[in-house]
């Protein structure tokens, strides 16, 4: 009965398509000539920022706009979001006010400042004078007033917070740990709105290079039917299965992520269709709503969109966008296998019943499933040499060449889907379901994949940057969406071709218009957290706040992460998870790094910045504001807070990556080599799976509370068999600071060694450590390799006393921040050396073999069950 109720309380289509658009691209939606307006600038900004990414763009633009483009592209999404968004919930949707229009038009000119008046400021050396400070000022407030409406009142309130500290931070009611001068009004404007230090940084940057064609291929390929395309191919693969519309959920919505930015957009996509269907098989409205938000805020940390933070990582850790996917892959990758077999272990422990009459075996239809993948990466990776043989051909004119074959290519394909019915959307509450076949289906929209297989291409075979890759991709579903329907009429012998273009031009036009408005949050977080780095950088509160954080956490690496994690989760309830990421990792990323160092553990910055980025998108899950879990009960008709719980509990491997690809960087595949690679694969999918039998309650079968916790360990242990081996055979051993010099020519090439270095800190005088890891290269005794350092020492008393190191030398910069002149010295505090240690993975063993015992104890069990009953 309580079903009943709560089915009552589920949105209309209307409402849904409402709710995403309010969240995600604002809610009004004027009708007439204003509405039309609206259209174009929304069709214009998409057009620009197709240009500016081609490589034609140095000969259509002029350099002025090129060097001036984060101005243009902020002016284009403020003027749309104070027109898109309306000022309060009571607001008028049909019309915009005038005030909207005054404000609109005076946040555009002054988001176009910098453009408009580029001379006067670079003749000034980039310095506000005295006008330049009040418009500057004004345009913070308005983006501020804009970021409120597209992005909550959070993110306004806390920018405002970090712009207050900049102006009034030397006041009394400051604490003395975080008191500064202050700056005035002039400086603080210059540094945050003249300058690239602040709201037009390397965030809004990344947004105008990157971000927006990515956002706009996702939303072009959707407008194809690639969204479709993808959940009927995943029901078709899955639905027949035991919980199989929860499992095609999960795969559907990794797809959808793939070419999507927001967690709500993919729920409400994919949850219409999949979480009624759940629900007809036994899910209750609230565990249906939480499989729809864990495979959908997943979506987010799925190579290589990641919702728009992979493009800032670039920038933020400085190595190439190859290397960001490739260390995010296995933790995205395994994160989902989890999650289907979550999905499995729920629907086995309540006997669900399976949809159709179809009986495919699990092994068969993973086997399949695979077989594509593996088959799809093959292709994306096989591209590369029919390439080159064109290129060696024809080296003038390999690129009209290669265009040509894509095109064939195409033409095929798309004869191929002519073959079979258009794919229309399925009707998930009709009386009886039929699943579709993949064998019948599969047609229909392989010539989507080709869109993705050049933007894989270009990203990982050429190695060109995400917006030339991503302006090829963009340009082929350009095509792809004037032709398909005129070309599938053509190939089915239909008459009506002229109309079947105007439906594909209006497609590309909607098309354009949707990436455009999807873009106006993205481009006013990026801006608006300019505000909150800009005050990073102008007044080194991120250094106090090293201090803070290593205080409160008492020098433990493990609770500092608790912390940071913790802080992301806090203000992501407020923030979207591109900006809630670039906050945090401004903040926090560089003390995990230092804090890190300083126990001994090096943590690669790549490491921490998935991290906070990991636990960023888990603000869209928790309640009390998860979004994500409100938009999934608003389709299941379910309570939001229980649904928000549920994903919770769902998403606790989400919770639990992170800390462990901190202490175990093998699982971002850094400097691992391919065959060590797949055995990682291997044994963390392993790790993960049992991880969540343990967590979940249920392996072969129920789960007495000692197994699950041995289960747990296991998993534990698989992913972390380093803590086990170091406590059999330590890494390292001790050596005297004296006996530096003979440790260094001891040590064998590619061995490390950690130098534990005391001394007073430069600003506050107290004592500190920090630890060095010092790889040892090529040959040479001891003295040579220490001149190599660029360390100098001196042996006072048994002590080795350390002068300041050479200037430019290694391990100056990890060594600036201690004070080598004062009374106290520096000194050598002590020395690990490598010691010979057996490989960790042959821990592997034991607790695999605990696990097969596992196995066997719980299927004994089951057999014992089974013959009483």
């Amino acid at each position: 009965m309580a079903d009943k109720n709560t089915d009552n309380q589920a949105l209309s289509e209307e409402e849904l398509q409402d709710l995403v658009a309010s969240s995600d691209a604002g809610a009004r939606d004027p009708e007439g000539s204003v509405g039309m307006l609206l259209a174009i600038v929304a069709v214009v900004w998409s057009l620009f920022q197709v240009i500016l990414a081609s490589p034609l763009a140095n000969y259509i633009l002029p350099g002025d706009i090129i060097n001036n483009s984060r101005q243009i592209h902020l002016a284009f999404a403020i003027f749309l979001a104070f027109m898109a968004y309306p000022a309060f919930k009571s607001s008028p949707r049909n019309y915009i006010p005038i005030i909207d229009w005054i404000m609109a038009l005076a946040a555009t000119f002054i988001a176009l400042y910098g453009f408009i008046f580029y001379q006067k400021i670079v003749d000034a050396g980039g310095l506000a004078d005295n006008t330049d400070k009040w418009f500057a000022l004004a345009g913070l407030l308005l983006l501020f007033e804009a970021a409120r409406r597209a992005l909550g009142p959070a993110m306004a309130i806390i920018a405002t917070i970090f712009l207050g500290y900049v102006f009034f931070g030397s006041s009394e009611i400051v604490p003395d740990v975080i008191r500064w001068k202050g700056a005035s009004l002039k400086k603080a404007m210059s540094h945050m709105w003249i300058t690239s230090e602040g709201v037009f940084g390397i965030a809004l940057g990344v947004s105008t290079k990157f971000v927006f064609l990515f956002v706009l291929f996702g939303a072009l390929l959707d407008k194809a039917g690639a969204g479709n395309y993808f959940i009927k191919m995943a029901f078709g693969a899955l639905g027949h299965l035991k919980g199989g519309p929860a499992k095609a959920a999960v795969v559907g919505s990794a797809a959808t992520g793939l070419i999507s930015g927001s967690s709500i957009a993919n729920v409400v996509t994919t949850g219409t269709f999949t979480i009624p269907l759940m629900k007809r098989v036994g899910f209750s409205s609230e565990k249906a709503g939480a499989v729809e938000v864990a495979s959908s805020v997943n979506g987010q940390i799925m190579p290589p969109v990641m919702g728009a933070a992979a493009f800032l990582m670039v920038e933020y850790v400085g190595i190439s966008y190859v290397e960001v996917i490739t260390h995010a892959f296995l933790p995205a990758a395994i994160s989902y296998i989890a999650l289907v077999y979550i999905v499995h272990l729920e629907a086995v422990k309540t006997n669900m019943p399976t949809l159709g009459d179809r009986v495919v075996s699990m092994g068969k239809t993973i086997g399949g499933m695979g077989a594509f993948f593996a088959g799809f990466a093959g292709l994306c990776y096989g591209v590369q040499y029919p390439v080159r043989w064109v290129s060696s051909l024809f080296p003038e004119g390999s690129g009209l060449i290669m265009s040509i074959l894509i095109f064939l290519t195409y033409v095929w394909l798309l004869r191929l889907a002519s073959q079979v019915p258009d794919l229309e959307p399925d009707d998930p509450n009709a009386k009886e379901v039929t699943l579709p076949v993949v064998g019948e289906i599969y047609k229909a929209g392989l010539y989507y994949l080709l869109p993705i297989i050049v933007l894989v291409y270009f990203l990982m075979i050429e190695q060109k940057s995400p917006g030339l890759s991503a302006f090829w991709a963009t340009a082929l579903l350009f095509v792809i969406l004037l032709t398909q329907q005129p070309l599938k009429a053509m190939f089915r012998g239909e008459s009506d071709t002229a109309n079947a273009f105007k439906n594909g031009v209006a497609d590309l036009i909607q098309g354009l218009i949707d990436g455009a408005r999807n873009m106006i949050g993205i481009g006013l977080a990026t801006a608006t957290a300019g505000v909150i780095v800009g005050t990073v950088t102008l007044t080194g509160v991120g250094q106090v706040m090293a201090d803070l954080v290593e205080f409160l956490s008492g020098g433990n690496l493990v609770l500092m992460l608790v912390m940071v994690g913790l802080l992301s989760l806090v203000l992501g309830m407020g923030l979207p998870t591109t900006a809630n990421y670039i906050v945090v990792s401004s903040l926090m990323a560089g003390v995990v790094v230092e804090l890190g160092a300083q126990s001994g553990l090096i943590v690669p910055l790549i490491a921490v910045h998935l991290f906070v980025f990991y636990f960023g998108i888990m603000a869209d899950v928790t309640p009390p504001v998860g979004l994500a879990s409100f938009a999934a009960a608003a389709v299941s008709g379910g309570d939001a807070i229980k649904t928000g719980f549920t994903a919770f509990f769902y998403s606790l491997r989400t919770i639990a990556l992170p800390f462990v690809f901190i202490f175990n960087t093998d699982l971002l595949l850094i400097d691992v080599s391919f065959a060590h690679g797949v055995l990682i694969f291997v044994i963390a999918s392993i790790a993960i799976l049992v991880f969540t039998a343990g967590t979940m309650g249920w392996f072969v079968t129920k789960s007495r509370i000692y197994e699950s916790v041995a289960l747990v360990l296991i998993a534990f242990v698989l992913f972390r068999p380093d803590f086990v081996m170091d406590r059999i055979q330590p890494p390292f051993t001790n050596v005297a600071p004296s006996e530096f010099t003979q440790a260094l020519g001891n040590a064998e090439a590619g061995q490390e060694l950690r130098v534990v270095v005391s001394g007073p800190d430069f600003d506050t005088g107290e004592t500190k450590e920090t630890t060095l890891v010092m790889p040892i290269d090529g040959d040479g005794d001891g003295a040579k390799r220490l001149e190599q350092t660029g360390l100098i020492l001196l042996e006072q008393d048994g002590v080795m006393i350390m002068e300041e190191p050479s200037f430019g030398s290694p391990y100056a910069a990890s060594l600036g921040s201690f004070d080598f002149y004062g009374d106290t010295p520096v000194n050598l505090a002590s020395i690990q050396a490598p010691t010979s240690q057996m490989a960790k993975e042959i821990i592997f063993i034991p607790a695999l073999i605990l696990l097969v015992l596992i196995a066997m104890l719980q299927r004994s069990r089951v057999s014992r069950e089974e013959k009483t009953a």
